[in-house]
């Protein structure tokens, strides 16, 4: 790789369109090098800090963190193209401040404009817009985020266990359910996982795997396993929770 490839990560929360998206790019501009792929917008902050692209693609609806609020937390600038599903009114603001987006679903004519753009801009070092306007009429727009959820109702037998989310040291997908584990009990909430996320505090809890999100605050430590894979050591718990791939570069910086 030169310093001169052009460099991009993409953030989706939906892993087949993130992929669709990544195999779309490769085909239209092969020299386009994706450095990462990002499920949740806090994620998506860490990793273009990290690789510092010349692009992000960023979903605006995703749990955690809006690709709004994304743009808002970045230090690095790369060139912002939005994936949006809003109505063709919200669609005005973006030509208005001649910012990059992609409607859903997305087309390949579109892809491809895209495209075009952003290498011109690339070819003649053309800086990043100024997106504030922008960001600041779409938040007003943004329905209301959901509370922070404080306490979750989970039933074990007959019994339903009312458990403050402080406790959790885990969640964990199980088919339609979520498992709820904690130092004294393990329970099953009937909330996917996904659902699940977007209520809880990005700055405390953090999704490790597909269907694994650990609390922060009671990791003990992290190891690599014979296979140079990251696992975390939960206090209190004997078992090894595996980090993904997608989500190791996180916790490689703690």
């Amino acid at each position: 790789m030169t310093t001169d490839t052009p460099r991009a990560v993409i953030a989706e929360d939906e892993a087949p369109l993130a992929r669709d998206l990544a195999a779309r790019l490769k085909r239209m501009w092969p020299e386009l090098e994706i450095v990462a792929i990002a499920e949740n917008g806090v994620q998506a902050v860490e990793l273009i800090e990290q690789h510092k692209p010349n692009v992000a693609f960023l979903d605006i609806k995703m749990p955690g963190m809006t690709g709004l609020e994304v743009v808002q937390r970045l230090t690095h600038k790369p060139h912002i193209v939005f994936a949006t599903a809003y109505s063709e009114h919200a669609v005005e603001a973006f030509e208005r401040e001649a910012a990059d987006y992609l409607l859903k679903p997305v087309q390949d004519e579109r892809l491809r404009q895209t495209v075009e753009r952003l290498q011109s801009r690339l070819q003649t070092n053309t800086p990043a817009p100024n997106l504030q306007h922008l960001l600041d009429e779409l938040m007003e727009r943004m329905p209301a985020k959901p509370r922070l959820l404080q306490w979750i109702r989970a039933g074990i037998g007959n019994t339903i266990h009312n458990i403050n989310v402080d406790d959790v040291l885990y969640f964990e997908a199980e088919d339609k359910y979520t498992r709820v584990v904690t130092r004294e009990l393990e329970s099953l909430v009937r909330v996917a996982i996904s659902e699940l996320e977007e209520q809880l505090d990005p700055q405390h809890f953090q999704r490790i795997h597909r269907g694994t999100i650990v609390n922060l605050r009671c990791i003990k430590s992290i190891h690599k396993n014979e296979l140079g894979n990251l696992e975390l050591i939960i206090d209190g718990r004997k078992e090894k929770l595996p980090v993904s791939r997608a989500h190791a570069a996180a916790f490689r910086q703690m």
